[in-house]
């Protein structure tokens, strides 16, 4: 090892094995955002040898207040968020083993990860991306470390298949609609602690620190000055179709993932959400009132007009979304809105 990591070498849990271990090691970024860039250059300096990075995003210019890896020139040229990336991590570190991935992570693409790396990170924004990240991490016996932020909150755990509730089991206990930066906004300082924690999780681990992880849910609102740590052991079920006694890993084989549709022959794109994931004609209510939309409720549906379209959510949870042709973008916008 050369002068670049002798600090981190002096720290004794890292010391020159935990070191070598890190370089030996291969670890996903799931998302290339906020929290996905932060967490990519501080696993990038602290020398961890192999990186696979994934986003099917660009650059814009609300991404710069903090998003650490880009610049007003990536903003400008629209360029791919990997791209950008790519570029400034092999500055940062030459000898960086770095792929990236500018696609919708899928099945295919989270398996094939998930059998080559020594840890995931989720730095992503949506809840069904994260149900297919915890299938694959049961599936293969590969650690993942959830993280979350928005506003002046955030909110981190390690998922250790065997070891920990999943994070289907905590489904019964989570809310179906998270608030979004889109809608609630959120502070830089909020991104850092998150990524910071994750990453000091992800060291642990990647060091052969195991036993110094956290066995609960680690939450902070900076703003109001308060954390808490919540316990998530009990909630282990054993009928849970990820972690269980019987394993059918649903959202790696499609079961239970919700479905987009480009309506023939209209300008609309349909979501309908897996069975997990129903969205309540009260939460598209509250969620268009909070950000200043348009709302019209009646018992059979609620109308938005909120991101300059207009969507019409039914009580079903089947969402359609008016002024767009493609499925990415019917995407993006369902996640903007419901996490």
């Amino acid at each position: 090892m050369d002068d670049r990591y002798s600090r981190q070498l002096l720290f004794k849990p890292v010391g020159l094995k935990g070191q070598q271990n890190m370089a030996d090691a291969s670890v996903a970024i799931i998302g290339c955002g906020a929290l996905g860039s932060a967490i990519a250059e501080t696993l990038t300096r602290a020398g961890v040898g192999e990186i696979h990075l994934v986003d099917r995003d660009y650059v814009e210019w609300s991404n710069l207040q903090r998003q650490q890896l880009f610049t007003e020139e990536d903003a400008k040229e629209m360029v791919p968020k990997v791209v950008a990336a790519e570029k400034r991590l092999k500055a940062i570190r030459s000898d960086l083993r770095l792929s990236v991935y500018l696609e919708h992570l899928d099945a295919g693409l989270m398996e094939k990860l998930a059998g080559r790396c020594s840890l995931i990170m989720d730095a992503t924004d949506n809840f069904e991306t994260r149900l297919l990240i915890n299938d694959a991490s049961a599936k293969f016996a590969v650690p993942w470390i959830y993280g979350a932020c928005v506003g002046s909150t955030g909110a981190v755990f390690p998922f250790i298949p065997g070891e920990s509730s999943c994070f289907r089991c905590l489904l019964p206990v989570l809310p179906t609609v998270n608030q979004t930066c889109d809608t609630a906004g959120i502070i830089p300082p909020a991104v850092q602690v998150t990524a910071a924690i994750q990453c000091t999780e992800a060291l642990k681990w990647l060091s052969g620190n195991r036993s110094a992880m956290r066995k609960r849910v680690h939450h902070f609102d900076l703003w109001e000055n308060i954390q808490h740590d919540i316990g998530v052991s009990r909630i282990r079920n054993p009928e849970c179709a990820t972690c269980g006694n019987a394993p059918a890993y649903p959202s790696l084989n499609g079961a239970g993932q919700g479905a987009y549709a480009v309506l023939c022959g209209r300008e609309a794109v349909q979501v309908l959400p897996g069975p997990d994931r129903i969205i309540s004609l009260a939460d598209a209510e509250t969620i268009g009132r909070r950000m200043g939309g348009k709302v019209k409720r009646t018992p059979y549906f609620v109308e938005l007009q909120v991101f300059g379209k207009r969507a019409v959510l039914f009580a079903d949870g089947r969402l359609l979304i008016h002024g767009i042709r493609n499925v990415p973008e019917g995407r993006n916008f369902y996640h903007q809105l419901f996490g």
